[in-house]
C-alpha cells in the first residue's frame, strides 16, 4: 500500500476544503471519526465472536497411492 508523504496529505485536504468550505469541515470530519470508531469497534466484536466459536475438529486424510488410484 503506497504512504501518504506530507504533499498528498495536503492535496487531500485542499481537495476536501473546496468541496466543503471551511464551515463544514467539523462536521466532515466528525463524521468521518464517528464512522471509523463505528469500523473498528464492528471489526473487532467480528474476531472476537470468531475466537470464541468452537472449530469442528478435522479428520485426517489418507495419502492416496498411485498405483491404487491406477488398479480401479
Amino acid at each position: 500500500m503506497p504512504s501518504l508523504g506530507p504533499v498528498e496529505l495536503s492535496l487531500i485536504v485542499v481537495i476536501v476544503v473546496m468541496l466543503f468550505g471551511v464551515g463544514k469541515l467539523p462536521e466532515v470530519f466528525g463524521a468521518v471519526g464517528k464512522g471509523m470508531r463505528e469500523f473498528r469497534r464492528n471489526a473487532s466484536d467480528t474476531t472476537s465472536s470468531e475466537s470464541t466459536t468452537t472449530a469442528t475438529p478435522v479428520q485426517p486424510v489418507e495419502p492416496v497411492n498411485s498405483q491404487d488410484v491406477a488398479a480401479h
